[in-house]
């Protein structure tokens, strides 16, 4: 316990004094803020530009039919439909109508020829102009209003009919995907990015110490379990340090900038987590880390080389990326209850994902939870022993990478 420890301490210090390390999480807590306090910086420069335009007028919008009552209700639709424009009967028929837009006067109008047809006059067609379709909406209404007036019906109850609202109710008796679904693409890209980073960085920092005959003095005055144990929980104590910054400092700025950004559901959803879902986070993030990162050390202490260490962990991490990839594609397709995401969930590899996707997407019986952790704890510590032997074997290997038949005989013997 106590070469444990010593080997902890040593292993946290060097990345506390990581420039890289220190490097990355302040621009990522800098990014962070800068995303947070958008909605204000966007809401100040918009005043301040707005400032010198006060009093500039709205621009017009031209409506002109034949039949005036036609015009008179259209114009009113459009008052109502159209709140940036200022909307107004064009008196002189549609050659006047035009005039006016060429000459700046009108930036657009409406001819009508009937209430269910008309001609769109503006001088640059924007490839965002969407006039025409609000236009359409609109007159479809009209049309409605003034087939039904000519039927017999008054204004009144034609309007009656036509503003009917339906109302509708939605109970999920399960869980809300779409509710869930933000936190949970990020709580596995999160996963996604600090496996592959730490990871790599575990590995390579094993690899480094054998190129440099360090490994074999540590391991002839340490146990090679306490040493590998040591490495891991150190680079997982990081990770989640860094994550806690980065995470922390989204949390306080979104408390500070909360107003700014009003009703956005998306935004609520990623830091309204509740309790429940936020355990389950931890405990499949930490075993998930650690699964992958005892892997990547064991991996790395067969490494005689540098070089050889993107070749050495290339199987693991495309291990790791085909777990990704099935998960997020079960996200997106809503189908989290598939028999292939099932599979997944009691995977060790794969359920730190999968399970937390059900979890948060659909619902799953608690003892299927249950027997999901039980058998990712397991797994985890029976790796994390035999990576310390693989480790253990390794720093001996020089030359040639070995091959895992190879390995795995030396520890038989071992």
């Amino acid at each position: 316990m106590k070469q444990f420890s010593k080997i902890l301490k040593f292993e946290l210090k060097n990345y506390c004094k990581n420039k890289i390390f220190i490097g990355v999480t302040l621009f990522l807590v800098i990014a962070i803020a800068v995303l947070m306090f958008i909605p204000n910086l966007a809401a100040f420069f918009s005043s301040e530009e707005a400032q010198p335009s006060e009093g500039t007028p709205a621009s017009v919008m031209l409506v002109c039919a034949e039949d005036a009552e036609l015009a008179a209700l259209v114009q009113s639709s459009f008052a109502a439909a159209f709140p940036d424009y200022e909307v107004k009967l064009a008196a002189g028929g549609a050659e006047d109508a035009k005039a006016q837009i060429v000459s700046g006067e009108a930036e657009c109008a409406f001819v009508m020829d009937t209430a269910a047809s008309y001609t769109y006059y503006v001088n640059n067609l924007s490839m965002y102009d969407t006039n025409c379709t609000v236009a359409d909406t609109v007159l479809q209404e009209v049309y409605r209003t003034t087939a039904m007036v000519a039927s017999g019906m008054t204004p009144e109850q034609a309007g009656e009919i036509l503003s009917v609202q339906v109302e509708s109710r939605t109970e999920a008796l399960g869980k809300d995907q779409m509710e869930n679904f933000f936190y949970t693409y990020i709580m596995i890209f999160a996963l996604y990015m600090v496996i592959l980073l730490y990871g790599q960085m575990v590995a390579t920092n094993v690899a480094t110490e054998k190129s440099s005959r360090a490994m074999e003095l540590l391991i002839t005055s340490a146990n090679p379990t306490a040493m590998m144990f040591g490495k891991v929980l150190a680079s997982c104590i990081a990770g989640l340090i860094q994550l806690t910054a980065v995470f922390g400092s989204a949390v306080l700025f979104y408390q500070i900038n909360r107003s700014a950004w009003g009703d956005n559901e998306i935004i609520a959803s990623i830091f309204n987590i509740p309790l429940p879902l936020f355990i389950f986070l931890l405990v499949f993030f930490v075993l998930g880390f650690l699964i992958y990162a005892f892997l990547y050390g064991a991996i790395g202490s067969t490494a005689s080389k540098l070089e050889d260490i993107n070749t050495s962990v290339m199987p693991i991490t495309f291990l790791f990326i085909i777990a990704f990839m099935v998960v997020v594609l079960s996200m997106t397709s809503g189908n989290t209850d598939s028999i292939l995401i099932k599979v997944c969930s009691y995977i060790p590899f794969t359920s730190p994902m999968a399970m937390f996707t059900r979890i948060c997407m659909s619902t799953v019986p608690w003892y299927e939870i249950a027997v999901s952790i039980a058998i990712l704890i397991g797994s985890t510590v029976g790796i994390g022993i035999l990576s310390a032997k693989i480790y253990r074997v390794g720093v001996l290997l020089y030359g040639t990478p070995p091959k895992p038949a190879a390995i795995l005989k030396a520890v038989w013997k071992a």
